[in-house]
């Protein structure tokens, strides 16, 4: 039996909640930014007015008032989208079971053996949920109609705003393959570079290109990619809340050379406590605790764990924690081969404010500003990729993967925002 699959994407998210209550500048130019009295602020979001000019997520705020002089700017508010977002999911809930987020402002729902309830066409279905989000929420999405998850999220982004866009497995040669392979869900511009090289310009060339030379180019990936480009991906949509939040989120790295000295060492802490962070910011989950795990060239390992002053999920707590644990019980002069960072005793961040305030009340302006800060990060990596913006002291690092070295990909909706 074919799936029918809908992938549901907010328009314009943070810009769209931002406005709900402010109805006077829904037809001008507005962006939501992390800072606006910086020069150096970032666009985290922003209206279609906005869009008309050029304005761009994740460029700096001078870059946009240079095309859009008339720019209104609004800070975050990150809670205010948390909220909103679990209200539209759960109003996707009332169609199927079968919702999983993707991201904040994303949603894959499998309404195979649900679309019978509601007259049974998948792109009435889907305009019905439009309808039912916009009159219940102000909010707008996007809609993609197909046969899997891969398909069904390129649907939602090919008509923007609030539209519906069906792709059934007869449309894909005339509509999915003649698009750029950069379109294609987990193909990032590393991976598009080397693809490049070898005349892979479209999905339709990567489909072409065959599962074994991907998988000679790219590894595992490329086997990955192959199946989504040729509409082979079959990943099931998981069941919304089967998921159990992690009891640790933990991070390893087999260096390519081993590291010797601290400056070595701090480029391999940032390195994985922007990756452990990051991770737990996806799963709305702070650590208490930090354990490194430092495997010498003998393979002899060490394990040193140590608790955080308030719990965290910023790689700046985490990393400075994971360095003074290795200073505390490493010689800088002695080489590792492997290093591991794990964040522990995890508790969800709306609950991490109320032990914030008994641990460390007077820093808690200071935390939130790095938090929101990275957390800008994680919607820049999302739209552009990991390597779109990284710690300045990991930049010409050496002691990673080869260059250009993807390593596998989740599948949609695995472990793993405009």
């Amino acid at each position: 039996m074919e799936r029918t699959i809908l992938h549901c994407d907010l328009n314009g998210f943070y810009a769209s909640v931002e406005l709900r209550d402010k109805p006077e500048l829904r037809d001008k130019p507005v962006a939501v930014c992390g800072d606006p009295e910086s020069r150096h602020g970032i666009i985290l979001a922003k209206n279609e007015a906005a869009k008309k000019f050029q304005v761009k997520t994740a460029e700096t705020i001078w870059q946009a008032r240079r095309k859009c002089p008339d720019l209104i700017l609004l800070p975050a508010h990150h809670d205010q989208y948390r909220l909103w977002s679990k209200r539209v999911n759960a109003i996707y809930e009332r169609y199927t079971d079968l919702v999983e987020p993707f991201g904040i402002d994303e949603s894959w729902l499998d309404i195979t053996g649900s679309m019978h309830l509601f007259g049974g066409d998948g792109r009435a279905i889907a305009d019905q949920i439009r309808g039912t989000v916009k009159e219940e929420t102000g909010l707008t999405i996007s809609v993609g109609v197909s046969f899997n998850k891969v398909f069904a999220k390129l649907g939602s982004d090919m008509k923007k705003p609030d539209a519906t866009t069906v792709l059934t497995r007869a449309d894909v040669p005339e509509k999915v393959w003649p698009l750029p392979v950069t379109d294609l869900l987990f193909v990032g511009r590393a991976s598009a570079r080397v693809l490049h090289q070898y005349g892979v310009h479209t999905i339709g060339d990567l489909a072409a290109f065959g599962r074994e030379r991907l998988e000679q180019l790219l590894g595992k990936q490329g086997g990955q990619l192959y199946e989504y480009a040729a509409g082979l991906e079959h990943s099931p949509v998981t069941r919304a809340g089967e998921t159990p939040p992690p009891k640790s989120v933990g991070n390893g790295i087999t260096f390519r050379r081993n590291l010797v000295g601290w400056k070595d060492i701090h480029t391999g802490v940032a390195l994985l406590s922007d990756s452990v962070a990051a991770r737990l910011r996806k799963h709305a989950m702070k650590c208490t605790t930090v354990q490194v795990t430092i495997r010498d060239p003998n393979f002899k390992d060490i394990c040193r764990q140590t608790r955080l002053e308030a719990p965290s999920y910023t790689a700046q707590d985490i990393g400075r924690a994971a360095l003074e644990l290795i200073r505390s019980s490493w010689s800088g002069s002695a080489p590792i081969r492997a290093l591991t960072i794990t964040g522990q005793n995890l508790i969800p961040e709306e609950e991490a404010g109320e032990q914030l305030d008994l641990f460390a009340a007077n820093a808690t302006p200071r935390r939130e500003r790095r938090e929101q800060l990275e957390r800008t990060m994680d919607g820049i990596r999302t739209k552009f990729g990991k390597a779109a913006i990284r710690s300045a002291v990991t930049m010409g690092e050496d002691i990673d993967h080869p260059a250009g070295h993807a390593g596998s990909i989740p599948p949609p909706g695995g472990s793993g925002r405009d």
